[in-house]
């Protein structure tokens, strides 16, 4: 089974949705009561997604389980890193936005990213909020609703960084590494809509290991003193 072939079955793409929706690892048994579903079928739809590179698996220790199994690792399941866009028919829109990003100028780049950030954090509902952290969460509960797993990792008074394995503009990136441009101002966008007071240009970013195949993006986020105070 390869992607396309997944995520056209609806009980799979909606399991799909599910996971990428949960900002950690997520259990059979969870998606077996969000579905409303058998064990059995909750495992084999996430083994089948783990077969179409949609997903990954491992096992780790969980708190508060009771009844049979208890103690022993559960196996869990997230998002894979996705580097490439599902399309049908091949559309080539990679290809497009590489011609487009070699004749606009990298400034321009920014601001289009920004653009597309704040209609994004519209679709999300996003609405700001003056504590950073709050906020941040939010933002990154709002990108899982999209279908875009988010987890809000460092915060500290001068930074902040996200960790995403399905950044929205990622699969662009990786086949034109110069939209990075793009993607930088698409969160700058999005954190602007997500706190209170902080306009775009008061958040500096830069993104890290989106051309590593097997990891997360990482988005380290910086705010200028005058948002802060």
């Amino acid at each position: 089974m390869d992607a396309l072939q997944a995520i056209g079955e609806p009980g799979l793409r909606e399991a799909l949705l599910f996971v990428r929706s949960q900002p950690q690892d997520v259990t059979i048994r969870q998606l077996a009561e969000e579905q409303g579903t058998h064990y059995n079928v909750a495992r084999r739809r996430l083994e089948r997604l783990v077969a179409a590179g949609l997903l990954t698996s491992r096992f780790r220790r969980t708190t508060g389980r009771s009844g049979p199994g208890a103690g022993r690792p559960a196996k869990v399941y997230s998002p894979a890193p996705e580097n490439a866009a599902v399309e049908f028919p091949q559309r080539r829109y990679a290809e497009l936005v590489g011609l487009l990003v070699d004749r606009v100028p990298g400034r321009r780049l920014v601001e289009v990213g920004m653009e597309y950030g704040t209609a994004l954090a519209a679709d999300g509902a996003i609405e700001p909020l003056t504590d950073r952290r709050a906020g941040l969460e939010r933002l990154c509960a709002a990108m899982g609703s999209l279908g875009f797993q988010a987890s809000l990792g460092e915060l500290s008074e001068q930074r902040a960084e996200i960790v995403t394995p399905v950044c929205p503009l990622r699969p662009l990136v990786v086949a034109n590494p110069a939209a990075a441009e793009i993607d930088r101002g698409l969160w700058r966008g999005l954190v602007a809509s997500a706190l209170e007071g902080v306009d775009v240009d008061d958040v500096a970013c830069e993104t890290h290991d989106c051309l590593e195949p097997c990891a997360s993006c990482r988005i380290v986020l910086s705010l200028s003193d005058r948002s802060r105070g």
